[in-house]
């Protein structure tokens, strides 16, 4: 008796085999050729990073040389366009025009998809469809009035116009997302804080706001970057040297009957190092938002 209760059965089926890391490398890679993806992907890499390397080779290499890889480095070129040409003012102006875009888009993006989110009110249908049209209009139609309302306001050649109309061209498609995001939210966990007796407001801080982080930074890297690199409204508003931006700064830097390439190269690195670094460090943050956001619309 004591042997029949002991012994396992004879038909009990082993446990499953627990898949390899080759095993599920493989699955993932089916049903096309690891080639055929990396392929594409290495070419697209290289397209892109090209003429990065070829913008650094000019910047760092010394003035004359033409080798293909520089050594040893030199900085004379960044010294040239940050005390010569003046690149610590145009940094100035745009590191103040991307934090001020920045702030007031992500704040009233924020105000205005909450309001569209979660309130019923009479033309918002009309109001959206409004604000979708508005991405249709390029930026160029709108200097002439831009520029005579700027005038008659004393905000040319300052950095508060160009803040306002990049804010103006920028907020609606950060409201229109916000929205989407703000959507996703239960409306249920705001009902059960203010049944808890919070006020709408606290509720917002409390249980909407912790929740919109992704959104936020997504919303406010795009705000950030659409400003830095932006050069139409900087090119028109600003005559003032001291008030260029680096995008306008860097165009000035063309010679109509020379350039330098060595400067123009040192200053495309001046500015593209900001973009990188804002995007290394929110990438995370960028596709948990932009991902969030795509669910409702």
């Amino acid at each position: 008796m004591t042997e029949t209760l002991t012994r396992p059965p004879v038909d009990a089926a082993p446990p499953p085999r627990q898949p390899t890391k080759r095993r599920r490398r493989a699955v993932a890679e089916e049903p096309g050729k690891p080639w055929m993806i990396r392929v594409p992907l290495v070419l697209y890499l290289l397209f892109t990073l090209i003429p990065f390397y070829w913008m650094l080779v000019f910047a760092v290499r010394p003035a004359g040389s033409t080798q293909l890889v520089p050594w040893p480095i030199s900085l004379e070129h960044f010294d040239t366009v940050w005390n010569d040409i003046g690149f610590g003012i145009f940094f100035y102006n745009s590191v103040v025009m991307g934090l001020g875009v920045l702030v007031f888009v992500t704040i009233l993006s924020v105000m205005g998809g909450y309001a569209l989110a979660r309130f019923k009110f009479r033309g918002q249908r009309v109001f959206l469809l409004a604000m979708l049209c508005s991405q249709f209009i390029p930026g160029a139609m709108m200097l002439i009035p831009l520029f005579v309302i700027f005038k008659g306001l004393g905000l040319l050649n300052s950095i508060t116009g160009l803040i306002i109309a990049e804010v103006a061209f920028q907020l609606p498609l950060s409201l229109i997302l916000m929205a989407g995001f703000i959507r996703n939210i239960s409306v249920e966990l705001e009902e059960a804080a203010m049944v808890d007796g919070c006020s709408r407001t606290r509720a917002f801080f409390a249980v909407v706001l912790p929740q919109l982080k992704p959104a936020l930074v997504a919303v406010g890297s795009f705000a950030f970057i659409g400003a830095w690199n932006q050069f139409l409204f900087a090119l028109m508003f600003a005559t003032r040297q001291d008030k260029f931006t680096l995008p306008v700064g860097l165009s000035y830097t063309l010679g109509e009957f020379n350039t330098d390439f060595g400067a123009l190269a040192a200053g495309g690195v001046v500015a593209a190092v900001p973009v990188v670094l804002v995007f290394a460090v929110v990438q995370r943050f960028l596709v948990q938002g932009l991902s969030a956001g795509a669910v409702k619309g």
